[in-house]
């Protein structure tokens, strides 16, 4: 960290803002998109500006030949899946809440990782902020659900779904770590190309009528989450570890739920309880407690 230099501290201030930000973009869309519009409009935008970069670039994506079965798995929990399990539970729960929500997607890393990657094993303060983590979800899961009279039911539902997507999200990680070494533009290129691939045949089986104006909000937080969020984002994001490293990045941890939060409540006037603000920090304890000697870190 002590490396790090103003650039670099430019470029985790714009990736929290991003991050951050998804949730927001992801609420308005959903008023005028399906959940399964947002995850594969967003994931084809951000899949065709990165080939532009990488065929300007002329970058080579030989090394990948025998790893599209992993690019595969990685397309559909990395992106198709927790693209579409965030947007379809947001469309009952409020930005900040599942901001604060997708804050356990590296504390359920390191539990995966502890059965699959070697070198990973839990220890004393993994298994103490993990813990947190879960007590976390109990606090924010239960208050925020029953508080709405109407709908508690699909409330919890919808928050399952978004913890869901923070698991799809930590078997991602997981995954990624048995990618070969090569360039990650052309990794995210490949990943993002095949995702595309998966969700643009779902995307017109649902035969949706668009219907949408063309200064609509809703399409505009559309293109927004498929150029910033996702595309841009994952330049800057391994810009960033190739120049500085991840534990640096790890850092987002903390402040990507706390941003999610102040841009629900700013901009979407949303209204979090008192529980969701001490869930909030205890997951982030929870995170900073297992910070022992690298943490995984979170996209997305």
């Amino acid at each position: 960290m002590s490396n790090a230099k103003p650039l670099d501290w430019l470029g985790m201030v714009a990736l929290v803002i991003m991050f951050g930000s998804a949730f927001l973009f992801t609420k308005v869309a959903l008023q005028d998109f399906s959940p399964t519009t947002i995850a594969a409009s967003r994931i084809i935008i951000a899949a065709m500006v990165l080939i532009i970069i990488a065929l300007i670039r002329k970058e080579s994506f030989g090394f990948l030949r025998d790893s599209w079965l992993l690019i595969i798995a990685l397309a559909i929990f990395g992106d198709c899946l927790p693209f579409y399990l965030i947007s379809w539970g947001q469309q009952a729960v409020d930005s900040s809440i599942a901001g604060i929500l997708m804050a356990v997607m590296p504390l359920t890393t390191i539990v995966l990782a502890h059965f699959s990657v070697p070198g990973e094993k839990l220890n004393i303060y993994r298994v103490i902020g993990f813990i947190f983590g879960f007590l976390g979800i109990i606090v924010l899961l239960g208050p925020a659900a029953f508080a709405q009279m109407e709908g508690g039911t699909a409330v919890i539902i919808s928050m399952l779904a978004i913890l869901a997507g923070a698991l799809s999200y930590a078997i991602n990680t997981v995954l990624a770590k048995r990618l070969p070494k090569g360039s990650l533009l052309a990794i995210s290129t490949a990943v993002l190309g095949v995702a595309s691939i998966i969700m643009l045949p779902t995307f017109l089986i649902t035969q949706e009528e668009w219907g949408i104006e063309y200064n609509s909000g809703g399409l505009l937080s559309l293109l927004l989450l498929g150029l910033f969020p996702t595309a841009l984002a994952t330049i800057i994001y391994f810009a960033v570890i190739a120049r500085v490293g991840p534990s640096f990045l790890s850092q987002i941890n903390y402040l990507i739920p706390v941003w999610a939060v102040l841009m629900g409540i700013v901009f979407l006037n949303e209204s979090i309880g008192l529980n969701a603000y001490i869930a909030l920090v205890i997951i982030l304890l929870g995170i900073a407690i297992a910070q022992h000697k690298n943490l995984t870190f979170v996209r997305f």
